[in-house]
């Protein structure tokens, strides 16, 4: 009797555990499966958390109500508790701040406001130690006009004489007019008369940053040099600002710059989407730049040593030729061109469906074998917390924290920070300040870009000595600690569907490990889904492991597959049970599938039934 007892047991635990037999379990497998079997290690950036610091606004360290080396140094503990793999840092050089640090006047120096160079070795100690890699802005396309390179380049030095796009203009009736029609980003026309050389030079950017030519073989070396110089002290890497800008048509025989054809809908000619830029924007040589200054850093590795040094390319430009920046057969380029789609395709307005057509763009985009990265918002954007929703901030960090590659976040996102309004009196934003009061609020990039809310302090506790912390969101550190942990999340392969108008789910699955689900309600009503309808191969039961303060259910509840609710603006990470027993053989860990486990002890059940 005891026998058919152990028998029908058995026989349960195989019902209770294993109810779709008929069915593929994602997890299960019938072999013995080796632990280290997931394929060749990642890289460090291909999985990283970047993050974005502003260093004007993150943390002042010295009271002067400007953030600095220092102050990054100070709190860059609160990136390591965060989860964060590497900091970007926007330009830190010497520069007269016309647009605060793009304009650089020398590209190997510290600007004062923000410290010294032993400022910056301090700080690169600091991130050694808490094993945050940093990455400095490389503004190619211009420099400050107080640059030391123009004023040689102004007085005609032999050396420098051709440094920079110089031209003497046309000449119509007698009188003198700029060499084309082209306009800079930042309103007005791109050339600029000198009088010291009396020629114009041209700055796609404000009047201070001229441009520099790319046609001059020494301008490319010398910005080179630059690159080697910062990888000499130990950076991780790049982000390459403004790169469509970087090359501009050449001029024709008669030494002439063509016009650019206008936009109809577009009827302030001072304004940049006034003309098309054709022959100011994404010109080929542009992506064979790119490919040099990889070769730079690749260079520097052989030579000494260590983890991958990286590019990361801004640059918004249409798809097709945003892939280019990866490489090609033959050359490598930017291990991460920065993939704007969130922020440039998705509004406040966006379903499910819209959301699931943006992340798939890039990813049926990509060349294979790259790495997909996401970005929710930088220091020219206007917050997500106030372009999405503070209310969807979660959820978007959650996306991204799951969806396959790296992310970028910028400083306080995670925070879910919003744009700060600024009056036309306090206003310094070049974009902004080129226009006037009725359009300024449309070109400003101030708001985003304002103090750090440290703590509930005066001045949100940016400039002063307090060591309180903002409440970190709980849901933020706990999804990158699963994203490290989780080989599936590093790895594995990706579905994006939208299940409704209003829900969307990014299913993440690897064989021989869990399946991930997160699921995002984006709209204001509560959703009932039934996740098998679109994932049948889901278990019956899902574990939810990361939760956000809407959510109803908890950390560790099981929810059933089929009849899942979701509350208003919810968000959830949830994850199938785990399908294997480790044991130890000759030494090495290896895994048996839970379903094996118990058919042995079926078999076992059979042979005493034998008996």
């Amino acid at each position: 009797m005891i026998k058919y007892r152990l028998i029908a047991f058995l026989a349960v635990l195989l019902q209770l555990h294993c109810p779709t037999l008929g069915q593929p379990y994602p997890n299960y497998h019938a072999d013995f499966v080796g632990i280290g079997d997931h394929g060749a290690d990642l890289k460090w950036w291909q999985t990283a958390a970047f993050y974005q610091i502003y260093p004007r606004s993150f943390k002042d360290s010295n009271g002067d109500g400007v953030g600095d080396l220092n102050g990054i140094a100070e709190q860059l503990p609160y990136l390591k508790e965060l989860g964060i793999t590497a900091t970007w840092l926007s330009p830190i050089f010497t520069s007269p701040m016309a647009d605060f640090g793009y304009d650089i006047a020398n590209f190997t120096e510290i600007a004062p406001i923000f410290g010294t160079m032993a400022d910056f070795e301090h700080l690169m100690e600091v991130a050694k130690k808490l094993d945050i890699k940093i990455i400095l802005d490389f503004v190619p396309n211009h420099s400050s006009d107080e640059c030391e390179w123009f004023r040689r380049s102004a007085a005609r030095d032999p050396e420098f004489k051709d440094f920079y796009v110089w031209h003497p203009g046309r000449m119509e009736n007698g009188n003198r007019h700029p060499p084309s029609n082209w306009i800079s980003v930042f309103r007005g026309s791109a050339w600029q008369w000198h009088e010291g050389r009396q020629e114009f030079y041209l700055h796609q950017f404000v009047k201070k940053q001229p441009d520099l030519n790319y046609r001059n073989p020494k301008v490319r070396e010398t910005m080179s040099n630059v690159l080697r110089f910062w990888l000499g002290k130990g950076v991780a890497g790049f982000r390459i600002d403004a790169v469509p800008h970087v090359f501009e048509i050449a001029p024709d025989n008669q030494n002439q710059y063509r016009d650019e054809p206008r936009n109809d809908w577009d009827n302030d000619p001072e304004d940049y989407g006034y003309l098309q830029h054709i022959y100011t924007k994404d010109q080929p040589e542009t992506i064979d730049l790119v490919y040099s200054w990889r070769a730079v850093l690749d260079a520097h590795q052989r030579e000494h040593g260590g983890e991958d040094r990286i590019l990361m390319a801004e640059t918004y430009s249409p798809i097709d030729i945003v892939m280019q920046y990866y490489g090609n057969a033959t050359a490598e380029g930017a291990q991460l061109p920065f993939n704007f789609l969130l922020i440039s395709e998705l509004s406040n307005s966006s379903n499910a469906h819209a959301y699931e057509g943006t992340v798939l763009k890039w990813l049926q985009h990509m060349p294979k074998g790259r790495t997909a990265n996401w970005v929710l918002g930088n220091h020219d954007q206007p917050r997500v917390g106030s372009r999405l929703g503070r209310d969807r901030v979660d959820m978007l960090n959650m996306l991204t924290a799951t969806l396959p590659g790296a992310s970028v976040t910028y400083q306080g996102e995670e925070l879910g920070m919003t744009n700060v309004w600024i009056s036309w009196k306090d206003t310094v934003d070049p974009s902004a300040c080129n226009t006037n009061p009725s359009i300024y609020e449309q070109y400003s990039r101030d708001p985003e870009r304002t103090p750090f809310q440290w703590t509930d302090a005066q001045d949100a506790g940016f400039s002063n000595a307090s060591k309180t912390w903002l409440p970190i969101a709980v849901d933020y550190k706990e999804l990158w600690q699963l994203r490290k942990q989780s080989q599936t999340l590093k790895r594995g392969e990706t579905e994006v569907k939208a299940l409704s108008d209003a829900v969307l789910a990014v299913k993440r699955y690897l064989e021989r490990d869990s399946t991930y689900l997160t699921l995002l309600n984006i709209y204001d009503g509560v959703e009932t889904i039934n996740l098998l309808q679109s994932f049948p191969d889901l278990p019956p039961q899902l574990k939810v492991v990361v939760v956000t303060e809407r959510s109803q259910v908890k950390v560790g509840d099981l929810v059933n597959s089929t009849s899942l609710q979701l509350q208003p603006k919810d968000s959830l990470v949830l994850q199938t049970t785990s399908s294997y027993y480790s044991y130890a053989t000759n030494g090495e860990t290896r895994f048996l599938p839970v379903l094996g486990v118990y058919l042995w002890l079926a078999q076992v059940g059979l042979y005493l039934s034998s008996r």
